[in-house]
């Protein structure tokens, strides 16, 4: 044999060899991705995880995020106020006593009235605005029990309705809904960015201060597939957060872009509607036993997820 044709051969099983090596590296270096994606997943119900600002899962991720399916039947639902006494008891003349005291996030997710046939809520978000005298300002109702304030019939909330699981609806709008089952589980809100799958920037409307200073957000989506999306944008974070260009705080011309990017990257479908809770020194988030945002001013209410036990 050749000289010539010795030298080619070395040179190609080495370059064989080189080619087989990193075939070897990307195949232990990328791992294969699930292919079951959350929304096209008939059996799923809720889920937690972090995001930047363009809706990418990230650990480091300044917004925290909640996805639940209404509809499954492992869940259940409530809402909390700040009472000095049980949820939903009566006077004597058979009248719900509403005896309102101020509660932040950590008390009244974890008080007695918290509770749901035994279970503690796995997942919990601040909803409504509070008033001087300690009273939610919104529409809250709890299980068909009303506990709401000035503002009940100009302001956004966000439900979800009664009826069996499967029937189940999330529902913003202002007021009441027509529909009395809707009516179930409402919680108060201020801010309504999304209408019929049309977004609107509304810093004008909520005032320099709250778009641009307090900007706290903790807020609610309703896809056109009927998900849910809770998010809370903590920019008063610790230094595990990554403070990169599109991992900061929410300014409302970019609501659109981190729920359209949770939506998109899960099969959630469109976002059709989506409001503000309250913000500033209210936000918080509660997932699985972990308080992930918290802040210290007393809240109106609050929205409650149970997981039923296998």
């Amino acid at each position: 044999m050749s000289v010539n044709k010795i030298l080619f051969l070395s040179v190609f099983i080495f370059s064989m060899s080189l080619l087989s090596g990193c075939k070897q590296i990307k195949a232990i270096s990328a791992p294969e991705l699930s292919q079951t994606c959350i929304g096209e997943d008939p059996k799923f119900s809720i889920e937690f995880f972090k995001t930047n600002n363009q809706g990418d899962k990230y650990t480091k991720g300044i917004n925290h995020v909640i996805i639940f399916n209404p509809q499954s039947p492992a869940l259940d639902f409530k809402v909390n106020v700040g009472l000095s006494h049980k949820l939903y008891a009566q006077d004597a003349r058979g009248k719900i006593r509403k005896e309102y005291v101020p509660k932040q996030f950590q008390e009244i997710i974890s008080d007695q009235n918290a509770t749901l046939d035994g279970l503690q809520p796995i997942a919990a978000i601040n909803a409504d605005y509070i008033d001087t005298d300690n009273q939610p300002q919104g529409l809250n109702i709890s299980r068909g029990v009303e506990y709401s304030g000035a503002f009940k019939n100009r302001r956004s909330s966000f439900g979800i309705s009664g009826g069996k699981p499967q029937e189940r609806k999330a529902t913003i709008q202002a007021g009441k809904r027509a529909a009395n089952i809707l009516n179930y589980n409402l919680v108060g809100g201020n801010g309504r960015f999304y209408r019929q799958g049309k977004f609107k920037d509304i810093c004008e409307d909520l005032g320099e201060f709250a778009c641009r200073q307090a900007t706290n957000r903790s807020m609610a989506a309703i896809t056109n597939k009927g998900y849910v999306i809770l998010l809370v944008n903590d920019s008063k974070a610790n230094s595990n957060i990554d403070f990169s260009p599109i991992n900061q705080e929410l300014v409302p011309d970019k609501f659109d872009d981190v729920l359209e990017g949770i939506a998109r990257n899960n099969c959630l479908g469109k976002i059709q509607e989506g409001m503000l809770f309250d913000g500033g020194m209210s936000p918080g988030l509660y997932y699985n036993q972990k308080i992930y945002v918290e802040n210290f001013g007393p809240i109106g209410s609050v929205f409650l997820i149970y997981k039923k036990p296998k």
